[in-house]
């Protein structure tokens, strides 16, 4: 029976001691690795739940999740019961509410709060255009407010111990409401006073005023359902109109219910989520929750008192899940090309190890040590060192995240455990085969061929998954599988490529050495030459360098990508918003920014949304702006936004001239279109060219000022360095939007902010890398190079000679991959762009356009060929006591 081979644990001793610096080296590069490996997926998820809480917070009533109910019946005999019990019944449907939400959605959502909310009514005063909303609140006891006139609304009528029936021919109910202080400064009410209020049907309305109200807490979540009981809201309910609110209780909300129609009155319930709760992985179950809870409620238009649900908390997630998703995909492919260079890297340090150790390994092969013993202690040994690494790596990571990513660890661990005994066992076993070299010219040329032959295949099969990648990737994205490995991939098949044309490039320059008279330079050339045919060095540099610059690509081009959306969003460096109320200031606003300093451009226009259009084939809904077309073209002009020649046609004679621009082609050049205006007739327009695009809007028509179509403007762009500091001291009601703002949120979002620093992260690991990747090829190849130059001194060649010549054998490699892997990087960034979809971080409508960064291209460049002008000093160095003796010697 034979006994497993046992580990002879001296020379694996010995072997440690002797190599201590390469097996330190491994180590090292595995633990940097498996930091990087194992906490990017980790900390990709913590920011995955902040984009979904950031997602959740910006999207507001979007977000919120909510259920409304038609009223129980109040007819009687003649007129319509008082309800007294009115609130209690609002708090049954809370509860029934909150009973439905099912245990995916209770735990993400804050307490809910209940309301009843009137339709507007309008004042009959005579006064300008202003409306009015009664509303109950209730969080459990309502919004705390402070009574500073009057007191809270009561009932209009004393408890009569039973039922209270309105005749439908009776007078106007009288309901209380209180009013906040600035509602009672605006309108000049106090305590007692009666509001002149009736509905669209001219109905008067009986509403009293109990008393003047103070909130205790604006922030208060309540409030967020009905702004205007706390300050009078413009524009609410139309151009020109302000909206003012009245605070009912729960005494006088059945008198609220009388007053009203059954159909100017509505119950419903509010859940906001509670962003800090959400993660991504319970925002995937919640939109599944969300949905359904939709399917399953009952319709709008049905008359009994079946709960609906209505949010779009589902469309919210289902959106940051894509972005996400992309996100999550090419964080993957940052991370496999780390992963594809370390383990290139790894390998040249395994064959470097096998070169040093070849004479001890042909040794104890000769003692009679067989091949499994010696790769039991070579994995013995290297796995050791890996492990070791590896541990070191993931305490690292887990000081970073709660949870480390073992499956993006594994490879680089597994990778350094077993090359160093897969070389190991190669050179032992090459170096003490007993098979000799064919006599026969026809066998040598057949081994020859079916070497090459093997290395084709090898070569065609990368080749070919390379393409079967980049095909995947073009017609999947990047979210699953195969497409993620594809930069990484053209990577390896673009360095194959190269290392197939630098032999018979280095063939080349050494014949046009050949014919000079510069000795130094024939000796670099063919010391290139001989070198030229090493694969692994060169790809590993290739392969490190062009990944790099993929990321770096990467980098700017997510950068020039968002500063372009930022522009499209705002359209100039500042934006004013012009509140309905003060539209009519707006032209003289305009000009008088236009003044200010440091603005270049003021361009006033009126931009409003839902316009009636009529086509030839259907009716859309776009915005129309109506602006002047040669101000706005000389805007254009000064900002980085594409000029439009098409503006100068907006004053073409004939028919009024559009400009068009449509997401989903209803809206095209060449065909007439109708503006429908509420009481005038119809504007005919023709659309003559692509709109530019404004405000980032997909749907538009731009018209000129002077083309007839009336317009007050309510927006002002202005540019210039000044333009942020003017439209803040713009003495007009208005929203300001800086591009510099949307700019910096949108760089600083969770998604961006992680993509950005991974893809610096990457690139700094991947030229680190190729930088030890060459430091390892020129410490494989040291010894038969210095051998040749050494001997070449004893003819007289010089140090310093001498180093230009090893300069000379290792420049050609490193320049390939320097200039050649720099420009791979940019390639493969304008292949992969669009389906790597960054279009879905830097908030534009089409993908973004490839920059390449010249200036770190350039410094990863230099950084490689100053490894080169450092590498061979140093060498040099070592060698310097090195004995004639040594180099002389025969066998050598």
């Amino acid at each position: 029976m034979r006994r497993p081979p046992v580990p002879h644990w001296a020379s694996v001793r010995g072997r440690a001691r002797a190599d201590a610096g390469p097996l330190l080296l491994v180590a090292g590069v595995v633990a940097v690795i498996s930091l990087l490996a194992g906490a990017v997926p980790g900390l990709l998820r913590d920011t995955a739940d902040r984009a979904v809480q950031e997602a959740v917070r910006q999207a507001g009533d979007r977000a919120d999740v909510t259920v409304s109910a038609h009223w129980e019946p109040d007819d009687g005999p003649g007129g319509r019961y008082r309800m007294p019990r009115l609130a209690e019944d609002l708090d049954a449907l809370r509860d029934r509410a909150f009973d439905e939400l099912g245990s995916g959605l209770r735990p993400v959502l804050r307490p809910p709060v209940t309301s009843a909310l009137s339709t507007p009514l309008n004042f009959t005063d005579g006064s300008v255009l202003r409306t009015f909303r009664l509303a109950y609140l209730s969080n459990g006891a309502g919004p705390a407010v402070v009574w500073t006139a009057g007191s809270a609304p009561g009932p209009a009528v004393p408890d009569a111990g039973g039922d209270v029936l309105a005749p439908y021919s009776g007078p106007p109910w009288v309901v209380q409401a209180g009013v906040s202080e600035a509602v009672a400064r605006a309108l000049g009410v106090r305590p007692g006073d009666r509001l002149q209020l009736a509905d669209g049907n001219r109905n008067v309305k009986d509403v009293r005023v109990s008393g003047v109200y103070r909130p205790v807490d604006r922030t208060d979540p309540a409030w967020r359902i009905a702004p205007w009981l706390l300050d009078p809201v413009p524009g609410a309910d139309g151009a020109g109109s302000t909206r003012f609110g009245g605070l009912l209780s729960a005494e006088s909300l059945p008198d609220a219910r009388l007053a009203l129609n059954a159909d100017q009155f509505h119950r419903a319930v509010l859940f906001m989520p509670d962003p800090p709760v959400l993660t991504w992985e319970s925002a995937q179950a919640i939109a599944g929750t969300a949905v359904a809870l939709k399917a399953d409620s009952g319709a709008t238009g049905e008359l009994d008192t079946s709960s609906v649900w209505n949010t779009q908390l589902d469309a919210v997630l289902r959106e940051v899940g894509g972005q996400i998703e992309a996100a999550s995909a090419q964080a993957s492919v940052l991370l496999l090309a780390v992963l594809t260079a370390a383990v290139l890297v790894l390998l040249l340090a395994a064959d470097l190890l096998a070169r040093r150790r070849t004479p001890a390994l042909a040794l104890a092969r000769q003692r009679g040590t067989g091949l499994p013993a010696l790769a039991g202690e070579l994995l013995l040994e290297s796995a050791a060192v890996a492990l070791a690494g590896g541990a070191a790596g993931v305490l690292l990571a887990r000081t970073l995240v709660p949870i480390v990513s073992w499956l993006w660890v594994a490879p680089v661990v597994v990778a350094a455990a077993l090359a160093a005994p897969a070389f190991g066992l190669l050179a032992a076993a090459r170096a003490t085969r007993d098979r000799r070299v064919p006599a026969n010219r026809s066998a040598r040329r057949w081994a020859r061929h079916t070497g090459r032959l093997r290395r084709a295949a090898g070569e065609a099969a990368v080749l070919a998954a390379a393409i079967a990648a980049l095909v995947a990737l073009h017609q999947r994205s990047v979210l699953h599988g195969l497409p993620a490995a594809a930069p990484t991939l053209t990577a390896l098949a673009g360095a194959l490529i190269l290392l197939r044309l630098l032999p018979p490039a280095a063939g080349v320059v050494l014949r046009i050495a050949l014919r000079s008279r510069r000795p130094l330079a024939v000796f670099g050339a063919a010391r290139a030459a001989t070198t030229a045919g090493r694969a692994l060095p060169l790809l590993a540099l290739v392969t490190a360098a062009a990944l790099a610059s993929f990321a770096l690509t990467v980098d700017a081009t997510v950068r020039a990508g968002l500063a372009d959306g930022a522009w499209r969003t705002v359209g100039a460096d500042a934006r004013l918003d012009v509140a309905p109320d003060a539209e009519s200031f707006t032209a003289e606003v305009a000009g008088r920014l236009a003044a200010a300093p440091g603005v270049r451009h003021a361009v006033a226009a009126r931009v409003t949304g839902a316009e009636r259009i009529v086509t030839d084939e259907t009716t859309v809904s776009p915005v129309l702006v109506v602006v002047d077309s040669a101000a706005f073209r000389r805007l254009l002009r000064d900002t980085p936004l594409p000029d439009e020649p098409a503006l100068d046609r907006l004053t073409a004679p004939g028919t009024v001239p559009a400009l068009v621009r449509s997401a989903d082609g209803a809206l095209r050049p060449g065909i007439g279109l109708d503006l429908l205006r509420q009481g005038a007739p119809a504007v005919r327009l023709t659309a003559v060219g692509t709109a530019p695009a404004v405000n980032n809007l997909p749907d538009l028509v731009i018209v000129d000022a002077a083309s007839g179509v009336p317009a007050v403007p309510n927006t002002i762009w202005l540019t210039g360095p000044g333009a942020p500091e003017a439209a803040a001291t713009a003495g007009v009601e208005a929203t300001t939007v800086l591009r510099t703002e949307v700019l910096r949120a949108r760089r600083d979002a969770p998604l961006v902010a992680g993509l950005l620093a991974l893809a610096w992260a990457s690139a700094a690991t991947l030229l680190a890398l190729a930088l030890l990747g060459l430091a390892l090829g020129a410490a494989a190849s040291a010894p038969g190079r210095w051998q040749t130059l050494t001997r070449l001194r004893t003819l007289g060649l010089r140090p310093a000679e001498a180093r230009r010549v090893a300069m000379g054998e290792l420049l050609p490699a490193v320049a390939v991959a320097a200039v050649g892997g720099a420009l791979l990087g940019v390639l493969l960034a304008r292949v992969t762009s669009g389906p790597l979809m960054l279009r879905l971080l830097t908030s534009q409508s089409g993908d973004p356009r490839v920059v390449p960064p010249w200036g770190p291209l350039a410094v990863l460049a230099g950084a490689l060929l100053v490894g080169v002008a450092v590498v061979v000093p140093v060498e040099s160095a070592l060698r310097r006591r090195r004995r004639l003796g040594e180099v002389l010697r025969a066998g050598e």
